[in-house]
């Protein structure tokens, strides 16, 4: 399967919204190992924008963000600030890391990669002692935007168009199941859950949120066929319109993220003789 065409200004159309919880996860993030310059990754920066906050967060950090879209790369650009905060081109599901780092994270990027606490090993290793793994992700995969959108998709009409198109896209564990993992690898983790009820305005606020997230795989799946597109999208919009109809104040759409803050043991405390 192709993947996924991003496309930055529809993502980031919402971009408040899709940051806030990068705040939260953020706030819970305590001094990070290797000052007064920690080295810093952000796995599946996007457009960028939250890397900028990191380099806020720490101005005289290094911080490099990588990403797998060429798409989402160009848009991040704009907020380069060379030396000291860079972009690159990288898969989070192979990234090695080559150097130590102060802090990993990763914002709402993991969900794509089936099997990612898979990966915590390796990045734990390349983490100072001390050092920190962040990282936030959608556990939303129960709620009518994707049960309805899994149900489109395999049905008799789309099956055969979209080859597969979105199905391992649902890869996000329970929260007790990460807090278990990072505390088996011998870290002090942090794990914990919110359900954001954001209230969306417009005639399909729900459809033009999810264009920008879990709607890429279909999009690009027809993006040659300009057509069944707008068909596709037709029908969404009809099942997305009776799940969340719009209220007084506009179109509730919950909102359920995991968090979780894992802090590298940092090894016996050194003695003078």
């Amino acid at each position: 399967m192709t993947a996924p065409t991003w496309d930055p200004h529809q993502y980031l159309r919402h971009a408040d919204r899709r940051t806030r919880p990068f705040h939260d996860l953020l706030a819970r993030i305590g001094d990070l190992p290797g000052r007064p310059a920690p080295r810093v990754a952000d796995l599946g920066c996007g457009a960028g924008n939250v890397t900028a906050l990191l380099a806020d967060r720490w101005p005289t950090a290094r911080v490099t963000g990588y990403d797998n879209s060429p798409q989402m790369l160009a848009e991040a650009a704009a907020h380069a600030r060379p030396p000291l905060l860079d972009f690159a081109e990288a898969d989070a599901a192979t990234w090695t890391p080559t150097e130590t780092y102060g802090l990993i994270v990763s914002n709402a990027a993991l969900q794509w990669i089936p099997d990612h606490a898979d990966l915590f090993p390796r990045w734990l290793d390349a983490l100072a002692p001390g050092g920190t793994l962040a990282f936030q992700v959608p556990g939303n995969f129960t709620a009518p935007s994707h049960t309805l959108l899994a149900r489109l998709r395999a049905s008799d009409r789309w099956r055969p168009l979209l080859h597969g198109a979105g199905e391992h896209t649902a890869a996000v564990l329970d929260p007790a199941d990460y807090l278990t993992r990072l505390q088996d690898l011998d870290c002090t983790a942090d794990v914990w859950e919110t359900t954001y009820l954001q209230t969306l305005h417009g005639d399909d606020p729900v459809l033009d949120w999810v264009k920008g997230s879990a709607l890429r795989p279909v999009l690009t799946a027809l993006a040659d066929d300009p057509e069944a597109r707008e068909a596709f999208l037709a029908d969404y919009r009809a099942l997305l319109h009776d799940a969340y109809p719009p209220g007084p104040h506009g179109t509730v759409f919950p909102f359920r993220r995991v968090f979780a803050v894992a802090r590298k043991n940092p090894g016996p405390a050194l003695t003078t003789p």
